[in-house]
């Protein structure tokens, strides 16, 4: 059974940091592109940053350039999400996906179930 399961979400103050992490496991993800999104209450779910396979490609959303850097653990089944300078607007369930290297939804096909990130002002 494929899983992604995200970890790290929390309560953060404006201007601080965290880190999400991601596990994917049920198959080799090495192959894979890994992506973040976020959904925010009554708004889309949206694009945040993605790298390819290999690590070597990144390529991030304009609103968490220059604060969010995403990375790939050595086994490549892993990803992480760090998030710097955070923003009362960076409040929103994330999600991280496998797929194809892009920043659409629909260039996923798996999953994780969310963490939720909130940031206090």
């Amino acid at each position: 059974q494929v899983q992604l399961v995200e970890s790290g979400g929390g309560l953060v103050q404006a201007g601080g940091s965290l880190r999400l992490g991601c596990a994917a496991s049920g198959r080799t993800f090495s192959t894979y592109a890994m992506g973040w999104f976020r959904q925010a209450p009554g708004k889309e779910r949206e694009f945040v940053a993605t790298i390819s396979w290999s690590g070597i490609n990144t390529y991030y959303a304009e609103f968490v350039k220059g604060r969010f850097t995403i990375s790939r653990g050595n086994a490549k089944n892993t990803v992480y999400l760090q998030m710097n300078s955070v923003k009362p607007e960076d409040t929103a369930v994330y999600y991280c996906a496998a797929g194809r290297y892009g920043n659409n939804w629909s260039d996923y096909d798996y999953w994780g179930q969310g963490t939720q990130v909130t940031v206090s002002s």
